[in-house]
């Protein structure tokens, strides 16, 4: 059979007409190139960021521990002062080394009046490892704001049902916060909930007398076991501050609770003017003074000329009489 041949022209035509396959083939290899380095860059620079913020952090996190500023001779925890601190206090926050961080001077007089105390964060470390337990099993939670921590208590850990009378598990809880807060100054508020189940017993009417009682009752454990009193204040919510849903078992059981409360401030001291020792010449006179006070504003009963009496403060005028029994002896 014959077959035609092909022209030497129509292969190298047909050669030079797929030559742009090769430099197609070649872009497209580089550009996929291109992609995967860029991916790999991202990628790199995403893990490298994110080991310099967690480097800052820690550093931020032990510096908070270990420094302190100074604000006119008093002692101030840098964990505990907010931008609402710095823009407040102004030029008076330095550095322990020396350099100003702010330069507003204009409001330092406040912290004549606001003491800030010892710092949040460590105590919530150390409560944490002292609870660590109580915690894990969710008898006690230990939060943190830019005000407050918070150690939250279930009821059940403290008080017998619809009691207000602390437990042996109370005093082992106690003693064990006992040992961080005798270490500090700060402000302890002791708040006492309840769920939305209405009781109405002889000695607790309500639930408000009932959160009282229990917030009380803690109070009087810590005082005994060393935490001074003047720091310490009472707060009773009873069912109107729950945490959780009254509609079930759980959420009752989440809103029975005592709540000790770290404020970021510190007690300080009143100082209490001692009187100057008076003169018995001052004494005798400020007793007469006192008795003539009081016989002037003495209610007298007294009987009028016709039968009928009048009560008055006045001595009686001429033609009435005081009964005997009223009159001095």
């Amino acid at each position: 059979m014959y077959r035609p041949r092909r022209s030497v022209a129509s292969e190298a035509e047909k050669s030079d007409a797929e030559r742009w396959l090769v430099s197609y083939a070649d872009y497209m290899t580089l550009l996929f190139a291109l992609f995967v380095v860029l991916y790999s860059m991202a990628t790199m620079e995403k893990e490298q960021f994110k080991k310099l913020q967690d480097t800052i952090s820690q550093v931020f996190v032990e510096t908070t521990e270990k420094k302190e500023l100074s604000v006119q001779g008093q002692s101030v925890q840098p964990d505990i002062l907010l931008k609402s601190d710095f823009e407040l206090y102004g030029s008076g926050l330095e550095d322990a080394a020396g350099p100003t961080l702010l330069a507003d001077n204009s409001k330092l007089e406040y912290l004549d009046s606001t003491k800030l105390g010892s710092p949040l964060v460590g105590m919530q470390k150390d409560i944490n490892r002292a609870l660590r337990s109580l915690v894990e099993s969710g008898l006690a939670k230990v939060t943190l704001d830019e005000n407050w921590l918070t150690v939250e208590l279930n009821s059940g850990l403290l008080f017998a049902s619809g009691s207000a009378r602390s437990n042996s598990s109370a005093t082992a809880v106690m003693t064990e916060l006992t040992a961080i807060l005798m270490q500090t100054d700060n402000f302890i508020r002791v708040r006492g909930y309840t769920d939305s189940v209405p009781i109405r017993t002889e000695q607790f009417p309500s639930n408000w007398e009932l959160s009282v009682a229990r917030a009380a009752s803690i109070v009087r454990l810590l005082e005994q076991l060393g935490v001074a009193p003047q720091r310490m204040a009472i707060e009773g919510y009873g069912q109107y501050s729950p945490f959780a849903e009254n509609t079930t078992v759980e959420g009752r059981s989440q809103n029975r609770k005592v709540v000790i409360a770290l404020s970021k401030y510190a007690y300080e001291p009143v100082a209490l003017e001692t009187p100057e020792p008076t003169a018995p010449e001052q004494v005798a006179e400020q007793s007469a003074e006192e008795a003539t006070a009081q016989e002037q504003n003495k209610i007298r009963v007294i009987r009028l000329p016709h039968g009928g009496i009048r009560i008055t403060t006045r001595p009686p005028e001429p033609g009435e009489e005081e009964p005997p029994s009223e009159r001095e002896q």
